[in-house]
């Protein structure tokens, strides 16, 4: 006799913030996505369907819930439907978790975002979220279901160790927050350490007031988890440089890029510029430094565990970072 949760049918469904990487997960899975249909009313409202029996099956709905905020309604209504029709168990794997910025109350009569977000996930029928670098590690105890936390540090680092092998390297953190990810970065790749301090005046607006550790004459990584305006990034280059830093390369996870980035980004002096797909990139945006690693096969196997309730922590032999 077969285990229950061998027993189930695994289905893989995709929204539409991010097919590309959806099908590359299901390849990756020997599978292929599952037949759903979502369509919008003329007034812009979701309308979602399921066009293949769910019933008593182990589903995995993949929707990243970056800008707009449709994409977030999307997974939403994608949850409710498959609870509504029979799912034994519904997984959210969200790539790229939006709203995770907004964490704490660091002002007053501010909302929590993230938490409401959690809230709404979870409310919607959820059982299970597979998410990627929340910028926030403690976004994971905002979830009263089981929450499963994959890093893409593992592939950016074994890309940079086999592939590129950058001499004369410093990995530098682009603030405090960022401290324990850049510190891995340099243990593995057996480098120096530097930290960027900066202050925020406002949202989106950041200005670096020292640098600790040494970067003159050598080739700097900054690493982050998010790039959203490059507005942080383009003020940590410019201070590397001014501090002596000869080539700059960028690691990140989730590519964003909002506003104004793009034409910072084509104006800085950024070598290599190494990022993920767990947000979609359109064509427009992609520049001749541009170098994106998928996450596929990594969420792909972490599927497949979750399925036949394997460990998910044996895909990550070296401890990950933690904020």
């Amino acid at each position: 006799m077969k285990p229950d949760h061998i027993k189930r049918k695994l289905l893989i469904f995709s929204g539409r913030a991010n097919k590309r990487l959806a099908q590359a997960i299901a390849k990756s899975t020997q599978r292929k996505l599952g037949d759903i249909q979502i369509e919008n009313f003329s007034d812009g409202e979701i309308w979602i369907k399921y066009n293949e029996n769910i019933r008593g099956t182990d589903v995995f709905l993949i929707q990243p819930t970056n800008s707009p905020s449709e994409n977030l309604l999307e997974l939403l209504i994608m949850i409710d439907a498959a609870r509504r029709a029979s799912a034994s168990r519904i997984t959210a794997v969200i790539p790229y978790f939006g709203y995770a910025r907004q964490d704490r109350k660091d002002q007053p009569r501010v909302s929590i975002g993230a938490k409401l977000v959690a809230n709404l996930i979870t409310k919607a029928g959820a059982n299970r979220v597979l998410t990627m670098d929340l910028h926030a590690p403690q976004i994971q105890g905002f979830f009263d279901i089981p929450l499963d936390h994959l890093y893409a540090a593992s592939i950016l680092i074994d890309h940079l160790k086999t592939n590129e092998k950058i001499k004369n390297l410093v990995v530098v953190s682009p603030d405090v927050g960022s401290i324990s990810l850049a510190k891995a970065y340099a243990r593995r790749l057996s480098c120096e350490l530097a930290i960027l301090n900066k202050r925020r005046p406002r949202p989106n607006k950041c200005q670096v007031t020292e640098l600790i550790g040494r970067v003159d004459g050598k080739n700097a990584l900054l690493v982050d988890d998010l790039v959203d305006t490059a507005g942080t990034l383009i003020e940590g280059i410019a201070a590397l440089k001014t501090q002596g830093a000869k080539d700059i390369y960028v690691s990140c996870t989730h590519a964003i890029l909002s506003g104004p980035a793009i034409e910072r980004i084509q104006n800085s002096k950024i070598k290599k510029f190494f990022l993920t797909d767990t947000v979609y990139i359109p064509e427009k945006k992609l520049l001749d430094n541009m170098h994106i690693l998928s996450v596929a096969n990594q969420f792909g196997e972490a599927i497949k565990r979750i399925h036949l309730e394997r460990s998910i922590s044996d895909l990550f032999p070296v401890k990950e970072p933690t904020s």
